[in-house]
């Protein structure tokens, strides 16, 4: 899953980036309005979360922006301002959902996959497709009787991958689903956490269309 996040204060951009960074979101961060814009312009994202007090543009005008060109990425509104005007004002201009600085990073971590649930239109926290799922809370996939925590790399891919089952992503896409902006894209890699998933889930899990990419299987 691939989130931008627009806020100002380097404190709490910097203890969310790590924090995502273990639970294997791909963080881009932009520390200000116009560029918020910018980026959500040049690249698909599945999640924003938005501080209000932003510079150059704040918050709820970029809010604003996005729902006048009916663009449907889910927001979560991330501020210091705890009224209940702020509140109403942003839920009334399309926000998702809104919490209030300081919060706990699990509590983040819960929202955006509650929102996330609510998007892709299923009350399940699980992520499947009848032989595999995938818990996101607890990074756990279960396929028959056999279980596995998987570390943050082949959790994204997965996620990416049951996400959309059926759906073939190409090399580039799971790429753009694991690896945020600063990270390094190491060669190969994705071939590589495949070849690892594979060895705990059975080469069948994951397929390989050739010169395409790869897709896991529609469930019934």
């Amino acid at each position: 899953m691939r989130i931008l996040l627009a806020e100002d204060d380097r404190l709490i951009g910097t203890a969310i980036q790590q924090a995502f960074r273990d639970a294997a979101y791909a963080l881009d961060w932009v520390r200000d309005g116009e560029s918020a814009i910018t980026a959500i312009t040049a690249q698909a994202y599945d999640l924003l979360l938005l501080d209000l007090g932003l510079p150059r543009r704040d918050g709820l005008a970029v809010l604003e922006q996005l729902r006048q060109a009916r663009h449907m990425l889910p927001v979560i509104i991330i501020t210091a301002r705890d009224s209940l005007e702020d509140r109403i004002q942003g839920l009334d201009l399309g926000a998702d959902d809104f919490i209030v600085k300081p919060f706990a990073m699990n509590e983040l971590l819960a929202r955006i996959r509650a929102v996330s649930r609510r998007h892709q239109g299923s009350g399940s926290p699980i992520l499947g497709n009848g032989i595999l799922e995938l818990d996101p809370a607890s990074h756990e996939v279960t396929r028959g009787e056999a279980t596995f925590t998987l570390p943050a790399r082949e959790f994204a891919l997965l996620q990416a991958l049951l996400l959309r089952p059926g759906t073939i992503l190409s090399r580039a896409e799971l790429e753009d689903r694991i690896y945020g902006w600063n990270e390094e894209v190491e060669s190969n890699a994705v071939e590589f956490i495949i070849h690892s998933l594979r060895k705990k889930l059975g080469s069948d899990a994951i397929k390989n269309v050739r010169g395409v990419g790869w897709m896991v299987a529609k469930g019934n």
